[in-house]
């Protein structure tokens, strides 16, 4: 391991081999792409999977993370990997820097001041951002990094967890059309679709609207299973059938059993999504958009984390119903 100032451990997570080199994430083709230098800033259960198929798909990766740890056993997985102490060191010489943090002043947090990844990016370089955050903090960023001589990408994912690991994620952005094309072959790594959706936050404005359709999809689902099950029906026979005809959805094929069962621990938290509709709520009240059944499901969100289910997966507003 390549050292910037901290120190290697072991990661504990399912091991997949990958060109001889053990890894978390699911083994994947990448498509032809030429080496670069990149930084990854924010090493959750995203952004772990994310900077590791960068790095397996043969880029020069340093890492960043706020708790040192994970930046650490990041490296120790990832052979040739580097571990940087600051967003401003892990940045410094990338053609691009990554990041896949919790909320809007998380990502200020990594990008501003003296040790935010701006201060230390050369110019010309570009950052691109895949937390789900508020359109008005990309557009924010996105200018100030112009003011550095900077450029920036807001570039939200949908798949979940595991999406991250099979690097199968869809990716929406928004900015620059010159800039979107240097930064979309090294993206898609991570990502089955990598598309520009507008200018600078248009990506998570697109987001917004992913997360209204997986509210309610859920919820519909959630009611469904909740009646099937009172009148007495078989539901793993109920969904094989309905989910070949025109109920058939992504949460159906993925959590509808699961669902049933009662089980809850497959990726996205309730937390999370509180947050994601609460940003989709504030934006609404800016632009008028009426979201009547939106704005009920983030109560019933709000139902579930007073239930003790905040790092419940998202499917489980069935709970309410029970």
């Amino acid at each position: 391991m390549m050292r910037l100032g901290l120190s290697a451990g072991p990661e504990r997570s399912p091991i997949h081999r990958i060109g001889g080199m053990s890894t978390s994430i699911a083994t994947k083709t990448y498509e032809p792409c030429p080496p670069r230098a990149v930084a990854f800033l924010g090493l959750g259960v995203m952004g772990h999977a994310m900077a590791g198929h960068l790095a397996v798909a043969g880029h020069r990766v340093t890492v960043y993370n706020r708790t040192a740890r994970k930046a650490e056993a990041f490296c120790a997985e990832f052979a040739g990997s580097r571990c940087a102490a600051t967003p401003a060191l892990a940045a410094a010489g990338a053609d691009l820097v990554f990041s896949c943090v919790g909320n809007d002043n998380d990502l200020r947090s990594v990008t501003l001041g003296d040790n935010g990844a701006f201060a230390g990016m050369q110019a010309g370089a570009v950052f691109v951002d895949h937390t789900t955050a508020s359109a008005d903090v990309a557009r924010e960023l996105a200018a100030k990094a112009q003011a550095r001589g900077l450029h920036f990408i807001d570039a939200p994912v949908s798949g979940g967890e595991a999406g991250a690991k099979n690097g199968v994620l869809t990716v929406m952005c928004g900015g620059d059309a010159a800039v979107f094309e240097r930064m979309k072959p090294v993206a898609m790594a991570f990502s089955r679709a990598v598309t520009l959706m507008g200018p600078s936050g248009a990506g998570q404005l697109t987001k917004m609207v992913n997360q209204i359709c997986v509210a309610g999809v859920v919820q519909g689902l959630a009611e469904a299973i909740a009646f099937g099950q009172q009148a007495g029906l078989d539901m793993t026979q109920v969904l094989e059938v309905i989910g070949k005809g025109a109920a058939q959805s992504w949460q159906m094929d993925n959590r509808g059993k699961t669902m049933a069962e009662g089980r809850f621990d497959f990726g996205f938290a309730v937390d999370w999504m509180r947050k994601d509709l609460g940003l989709v709520l504030d934006e609404s009240q800016r632009n008028g958009a009426r979201l009547p059944v939106t704005a009920l499901i983030d109560q019933f969100y709000a139902d579930v984390q007073a239930m003790g289910g905040g790092r419940w997966d998202t499917s489980s507003l069935i709970k309410r119903l029970k």
